[in-house]
């Protein structure tokens, strides 16, 4: 039997891939035979279905203790780049989103070398006081590690005060690459692989929800991405608490690594083979997403043939993956989301953070079922 109609037949059969046959559906598979197979696990988990929310972005500040080599975002203490959004800069983001029919707002940043604690969690609060709608996913687990590094405070009690103040859930970045031939390379001094996997299982334990990345395309390898699928997949099947994984293609322009090593963006047979087999390695995670800020809408499209249920939403106000060179459109409308859904042959579900269904009125909304892994048996 050809080493892909073993995989089939484990697939089929609902058995775990092991980390050899990861490597070789990146490095040997056909791309339609991989293509096939993940689309069909995302239809045994999702159905026709596809989801998309209705979801703004917030950076607070692009300050950053840390210089990432792969980073084209962050800036120095005293450039001229450098920010620091007011109190009604930040509020008025968040109106502007809840008044647009927003259900989420993001929100990510730099490490600022002098703002305390206190403003992190400020941001936080007034957020929640203002619109209390609106779901926060807020804070990568490196920013929890610096939260923790600035306080001397355990990780688990700061999420636990966040969560207290408003916090929804947790993105699903800073993850990189978690192999340490890696990660010392591209983000030195930034919290390690197993920094990021206890943040997101304290916040599991807390009951907050999370999502998962992984960056690919620059200096990793075959065995460094599908080690780090299966670190992922290890913490999901102790405490079940992720949601999406989102393959995030690394964008050269702007940035240090991309300069010294002279690197291109992913093209689209890597974007599709890593979504595919993301989709296949990640038997336990509910969703793939095919983000289309890094993607551009066209790969998108297509993803959702190859693995992927889920596009992410209108992100307005994006500015990290932008700077880096990302020349997709700054924003989607809802009717170019359900469109371009549609034309992937799709069923488009509005979502929220939680992937509860989200049903529209002329003037407000509401959420409905539970729409993870109910739609279809396993």
């Amino acid at each position: 039997m050809a080493r892909i109609d073993d995989i089939r037949a484990k697939v089929e059969a609902g058995q775990r891939l092991s980390f050899d046959d990861g490597i070789f559906l990146y490095d040997e598979a056909d791309l339609f035979d991989l293509g096939e197979l993940a689309n069909y696990v995302r239809e045994r988990k999702n159905g026709n279905f596809a989801y998309y929310n209705v979801n703004t972005h917030l950076n607070p500040t692009n300050v950053c203790v840390y210089r990432c080599v792969f980073c084209a975002f962050r800036a120095d203490l005293k450039s001229p780049k450098g920010y620091v959004m007011s109190d009604e800069q930040i509020l008025r983001r968040a109106e502007e989103a809840a008044q647009r029919g927003a259900t989420e707002l993001h929100i990510v940043g730099g490490l600022h070398h002098q703002l305390p604690y206190d403003w992190y969690l400020h941001v936080v609060r007034i957020i929640h006081q203002a619109q209390p709608r609106l779901h926060l996913k807020a804070y990568t687990a490196v920013e929890w590690d610096w939260f923790s590094r600035l306080t001397g405070r355990p990780t688990r009690d700061l999420l636990a005060e966040f969560q207290q103040a408003g916090l929804g859930s947790l993105p699903g970045g800073g993850a990189e690459i978690f192999h340490p031939e890696v990660r010392d390379l591209i983000c030195e001094h930034k919290a390690d692989a197993d920094t990021w996997l206890r943040i997101h299982r304290e916040a599991h334990q807390l009951g907050l929800r999370s999502n998962a990345t992984m960056l690919y395309g620059h200096i990793e390898t075959t065995a460094h991405r599908i080690d780090h699928l299966l670190r992922l997949r290890q913490l999901q099947d102790e405490t079940g608490g992720f949601q999406t994984f989102i393959p995030l293609a690394f964008h050269p322009d702007n940035t240090k690594l991309g300069h010294d090593r002279q690197l291109k963006k992913p093209n689209i047979l890597m974007d599709l083979r890593t979504m595919a087999v993301s989709r296949l390695m990640l038997d336990n995670f509910p969703h793939i997403k095919a983000y289309w800020v890094m993607l551009g809408v066209p790969t998108a499209q297509l993803a959702l043939s190859f693995g992927a249920d889920d596009i992410d939403g209108t992100v307005v106000h994006e500015k990290i993956y932008h700077d880096a060179g990302s020349d997709s459109p700054q924003e989607l409308t809802v009717d170019q989301l359900r469109r371009l859904i549609e034309e992937a042959g799709r069923t488009p579900i509005e979502r929220d953070t939680l992937y509860r269904e989200v049903v529209r009125s002329e003037t407000s909304w509401r959420t409905g079922r539970t729409i993870a892994l109910d739609l279809v048996p396993a």
